[in-house]
């Protein structure tokens, strides 16, 4: 039965990707860089997970999206905690509007499951789309990329393959992937994320009609002035503006009060330049940025620079 209703949910995503608007061609001039526009509001700190508390924990890689009850939810990555293995767990907090300041916070959310397959205390970087009724979360295990499923946005219950574990694909054994983002277009769902084979930071992306079975995994972003290390390829997120007729990345290289992301725009999704800069706009002092639209207003959300919270601020295209 859990299989049966796993498929129809899985079938309802296919529809809907069949149903989207195809990539474009070229634009003629690049657009304009996107820019923030202050003041900024923080709406999470650093939160008391009881007995699992660590002065040095961080509030990191987030997802922001609306549940059915109108509410809005947040939920962080917060690594160096006491949990064991990784130190990661994810935290929620739940606010009346996307503009109040303070969010409320609502405890830990989720923890890593070794017997679904996932690293102890290695989850990371969740997103949520909504798709029809369903809100699946999207997030990293350490190695693989998960997927659970929730009807109200709040509760959320892994979806599992059938050898009963939660990872749908990854990059190789400790290659971290990580920071899982969905676009569709196309008639496809987008997946894009990161992780370092031979210790280089990529962004990476595979394409699904259903949300089950996945393309071989291409990579999509790498080089070039943002660099090659490990981490210079964090927290891809996607974006396509239709009056700029082109896809926005923003790829992060560095927290704290040196963040950076360096912001992409291409006619293609599936290319936003591999040791090459063509697409390339410019970068923003922020870290792991999401991108939220809301009553015809661009939104994002960022890490503080103090790796204690999460802000938000609006956005100018």
């Amino acid at each position: 039965m859990r299989r049966r209703r796993l498929l129809t949910v899985l079938a309802a995503a296919a529809a809907a990707a069949r149903s989207s608007p195809a990539s474009p061609a070229a634009a003629e001039a690049p657009p304009a860089m996107p820019r923030i526009e202050e003041p900024w509001w923080t709406i999470a700190g650093d939160p008391d997970l009881g007995p699992l508390t660590d002065p040095r924990q961080q509030p990191v890689d987030f997802a922001v999206w609306q549940a059915a009850d109108g509410t809005w939810q947040l939920w962080s990555c917060i690594r160096g905690t006491r949990q064991p293995g990784k130190t990661r767990l994810f935290h929620r907090w739940e606010g009346k509007r996307l503009t109040d300041a303070d969010w409320q916070p609502r405890g830990v959310a989720m923890q890593a499951d070794p017997k679904a397959g996932e690293t102890e205390g290695g989850l990371q970087a969740p997103h949520v789309i909504k798709i029809y009724t369903i809100y699946h979360m999207f997030y990293g295990d350490w190695e693989h990329i998960c997927l659970a499923a929730s009807p109200d946005g709040k509760a959320f219950a892994r979806r599992l393959g059938p050898g009963g574990t939660s990872g749908m694909f990854g990059e190789g054994p400790g290659n971290n992937t990580r920071d899982p983002m969905v676009l569709r277009v196309g008639g496809l769902y987008h997946c894009y994320y990161t992780a370092y084979p031979n210790r280089e930071g990529s962004v990476f992306c595979r394409t699904s009609e259903d949300l089950l079975k996945w393309s071989d995994s291409r990579r999509v972003a790498f080089g070039g002035a943002a660099g090659t290390n490990p981490y210079s390829a964090e927290c891809p997120f996607a974006a396509w503006r239709p009056e700029a007729k082109r896809f926005f990345l923003f790829r992060t290289q560095r927290y704290g009060q040196k963040a950076q992301t360096t912001v992409y725009a291409s006619p293609d999704p599936l290319d936003f330049g591999i040791n090459d800069d063509r697409w390339r706009l410019g970068t923003l002092p922020v870290a792991a940025p999401e991108l939220i639209d809301h009553e015809g207003q661009t939104y994002i959300a960022a890490l503080l620079p103090s790796l204690k919270g999460i802000q938000v601020a609006r956005l100018a295209w």
